[in-house]
Parts: C-alpha cells; sequence; structure tokens
C-alpha cells in the first residue's frame, strides 16, 4: 500500500525549522541573561569587597591621623620644654653676668675714663661716661672689641665737649660719650674664648 502525504510538509517544515530557531533564541537568551546576571552579581560582590576595604581604609586613616594630631601635640610640647629648659639654663649660666660685666669694664676701661650710667636692656648695655679725650675714647672702644669674650660690637653712640668742674675755679675739658655693646652669654663667651686659644694655638 502506498502512503501519500498531501499535507504540505515544506511549510510544516518551515514552521519546525521556525518554532525551533524561536527556541534556540529564546534559550540563547536566558543563558546570556543568566550570565550577565552572573556577572552582575559577581560585580556588586566585587563593588561591596571594595567598599569594605575602603571603609577599613577609611577608618585606619582616622585612626592614624588621631595618632598624628597628637604626635604634632607631643612634639610641640617637646618644643616648649626644650624652651623652657633652655630659658632655665641661660638663666642659671647668666646669673654672673653683671659680676663678669663690671670685671671686664674694670679691665678694659683705660685711665682717664670713668662710667656715669650703666642700662641693660635684655643683652644690650648702654653705657654713658666722661673721658679726658677722644683718644682714651678710642682706646676704651678698641679694648671691648678685641680684648674681652664677654663684650661684642660696642658702637659709638655720641661723643661731646664738656666741661667739669673739679673746683669752682677749675674746670676741666672732657668728652663725654655715650655707647652701646652686646653682652654675651656665659656659652657665647666660652665659645669665643675657645676659638681664640684655638686660633693662638694656631699660630
Amino acid at each position: 500500500m502506498i502512503l501519500i502525504n498531501l499535507l504540505p510538509h515544506r511549510e510544516a517544515a518551515r514552521k519546525r525549522r521556525k518554532e525551533m530557531f524561536q527556541a534556540t533564541m529564546f534559550a540563547s537568551f536566558l543563558v546570556g541573561l543568566l550570565i550577565a546576571g552572573g556577572i552582575y552579581s559577581w560585580f556588586q560582590a566585587m563593588i561591596e569587597q571594595q567598599q569594605q576595604r575602603n571603609s577599613f581604609l577609611a577608618g585606619e586613616i582616622k585612626v592614624l591621623e588621631g595618632q598624628i594630631k597628637e604626635i604634632a601635640t607631643i612634639e610641640d610640647e617637646i618644643t616648649a620644654l626644650r624652651a623652657r629648659q633652655k630659658a632655665v639654663e641661660d638663666l642659671q649660666s647668666d646669673r654672673n653676668l653683671p659680676v663678669h660685666l663690671l670685671n671686664e669694664l674694670v679691665k678694659q676701661l683705660p685711665d682717664g675714663v670713668y662710667i656715669t650710667s650703666l642700662k641693660q636692656t635684655d643683652q644690650v648695655v648702654a653705657m654713658q661716661g666722661m673721658a679726658q679725650s677722644n683718644e682714651r675714647v678710642s682706646e676704651m672702644l678698641r679694648n671691648l672689641a678685641d680684648n674681652t669674650p664677654w663684650i661684642s660690637k660696642p658702637e659709638l653712640v655720641e661723643i661731646v665737649a664738656a666741661n667739669v668742674a673739679l673746683t669752682p675755679r677749675d674746670q676741666r675739658r672732657v668728652a663725654s660719650f655715650n655707647l652701646r655693646f652686646r653682652l654675651m652669654r656665659t656659652s657665647e663667651a666660652q665659645k669665643a674664648a675657645d676659638a681664640a686659644s684655638a686660633a693662638g694655638g694656631g699660630k
């Protein structure tokens, strides 16, 4: 018996291919959607992990900033303590400065020169006095500049001619001077003395 298919088999085959294509496309879409969802989930997990790391690092940075502030505060306190310590040491070492000043003035003032006023402001000393002549004042300036480590930068501010009455009938012509110089601290004077000794030994 011969069977004859009278149905349009080409149309049916085309329909089957179309349905298979659509099913394949849908399956591909689902697979792609699953893959995209997996990739998205993976990226989200990575982002959350990185955010957690960032939060941890931000917390650690805040802790370090606090420690840095504490260190800066401690350094400021150390600097202040060192400044106080130096001030105390300077006060202790400078207790004898008036003695050294008067001692050096006795040594360095030539004959014919006497002092009428001394005033110290910090380390600057203003001195007024009388001298028999301008040459005596020049000699005193040389002595103060070269012969003592306790005095530096002597500067003649003013010198004028004046008269001194020794008796009602005896008046002397003198030079009234006004000068200033810097009184060296004990540590500075010691360094200057050491430098002078080294220079003298080198010669």
